[in-house]
Order: structure tokens, then sequence, then C-alpha cells
């Protein structure tokens, strides 16, 4: 029996193999259309017969150091294809030549590019630190008056940057150690405090924020990430829905297509992020 993809690649990147290339995770989703955008740099999905208007701001994970619009266009427009509405990934800027708040401007740019372009409402979707990138954009927005999404859709979110939660002791991740997430956590914040609640969503005041739906693995290293974040969330009066799903590492929705826990979730974020964008 052939392993899971995305588990196969954690095990490849833990032994310091560059193959697989996580872009070829997921199968390319049908009838989605492509476009490039230059400023904000990004990439449209577009799912056919989509309507004008609803969008999904999408924000690719990666630690800070990798990843790209490019890497998550597949798994993307799964996710586009799922809900029915067009998305736009955003790409940002990469450590150790960009550090916080760099990449949260940037997808406020983003955020606010989308607002003038007359979109609308809008979703915003983020895997691991894109998840980071997602709840502070939302905080942002409230500090600074401006709308706010109609709904966060969080995957495998990266929430505390100081890796204190119980599960990296447990679980069967291969990749993802404390060691490794502290160190990329110090490459991104540069100096900056880890418990910005700018920066590390887990200490940022959550009140007010839109319906927020979690989905993690339940054997990755950051799985107290998630749930800790929904029950600082609940406390703070957010609706919140936490799915954890059974055998699953880190961002393993980036298998969309080859495997049925990935197709399962993203069929469910699609149909949840209709919901909130009806």
């Amino acid at each position: 029996m052939a392993k899971e993809p995305n588990r196969a690649l954690w095990e490849a990147r833990a032994r310091g193999a560059q193959e697989p290339l996580w872009e070829t995770l997921a199968t390319g989703p049908d009838g989605v259309e492509t476009e490039a955008v230059t400023e904000p740099a990004g990439l449209w999905l577009r799912p056919p017969g989509a309507p004008a208007g609803p969008v999904i701001l999408a924000i690719h994970g990666g630690g800070f150091v990798g990843g790209s619009a490019a890497t998550h266009r597949r798994m993307f427009g799964h996710l586009a294809r799922a809900s029915g509405v067009h998305a736009f990934a955003v790409d940002y800027g990469l450590v150790p030549e960009h550090v916080f708040p760099s990449q949260l401007d940037t997808v406020m740019a983003a955020y606010r590019w989308l607002l003038d372009s007359g979109a609308g409402p809008i979703a915003v979707a983020g895997d691991s630190c894109g998840a980071t990138l997602a709840v502070g954009l939302a905080v942002r927005l409230r500090q600074e008056g401006l709308p706010g999404p109609a709904s966060l859709l969080l995957l495998s979110a990266w929430s505390d940057l100081e890796a204190e939660g119980a599960s990296y002791d447990t679980g069967s991740d291969p990749f993802f150690t404390r060691e490794l997430v502290r160190g990329l956590a110090a490459g991104y914040l540069a100096g900056a405090d880890p418990r910005d609640p700018l920066a590390a969503p887990v200490h940022a005041d959550l009140r007010g924020l839109p319906p927020v739906y979690l989905q993690v693995g339940a054997e990755e290293s950051l799985l107290d990430d998630s749930r800790r974040l929904a029950g600082r969330m609940r406390n703070a009066g957010v609706e919140v829905r936490l799915d954890e799903y059974p055998d699953q590492v880190h961002t393993f929705q980036m298998a969309a297509g080859r495997t049925k826990a990935a197709g399962e979730a993203v069929e469910e974020a699609g149909s949840w992020l209709r919901s909130t964008l009806g």
C-alpha cells in the first residue's frame, strides 16, 4: 500500500530530501482557470460558473521560508472549486529578506486591493503560517476600523510561536519538532516578541472576529496550536468549528485529489466557506 503522499513528503524533508515537490501533492483541479497578477503578486483561481463578487483571499504556508501561490495553486484551486467562488492566492516575501511584519503588510495590501476592486464578501483562508497571517489580518483590520472578512478558514494553524503545545511530544509527526518550529519563528520575528498579538494568534485579542473553521491533523505536532486557538476564540465569543482528522499530519489538505482525507476536508471547507459567503 502506497504511503500517504503528504506524510511521505514530510518524511523526505526530515531526511533533507527536496523531492517530492510540494506542488505535486495535489491533482490539478478540473476546470479551474489560473491568471497571474503582478501587483499585488499572486494568482487568481477561477472555478467554472463562479459568480462575481464573493472571493477567498488564500494565504499559503511554508514557515515563512518557503511556499508560494504556485506551490499551493492546486490545493487552493480545489478549495475554490469546492466553494464555488473565485480565490486570489497572494504571494509575500520570505525570510530572511522579509521578516515580521512585512508579510502581514503584504496580505493587508492584498485585502485592501480586493476591497477597492469591489470584491465582497471576502473570506480568508490560510494553511500553517498562512493561517497565522489570516488571524493577524483579521485582528489588524479590526484595529484599523476596516471592513473585516466574512469568515476565516485555518488549516493546520500555527498560532504559538513559542511551540509550547504538548502535542509536540505525542503523535507521529515526522518533521515538525519544537526546535525546528522555534527556529522558524526566530527567523520570522527577527527579534520581535514571540507573543506579539499580530504575530502569534494565540496571544491576540480575538473579540469580534468572524466565524472560524479550523482543520488539523490529529497526528501533527501543531495539533495543540489549533486546540488552544479554538478555545481562546470561543472564550472571546467567536463562532468556532474545529475538526481533527485522524491519522493525518501537517497540511494534509495539500494532497487534495489524491487522498480521501484531503478530498473530504477540502469539500467540507468549501461547503462551509460557501455558507459564509452567501
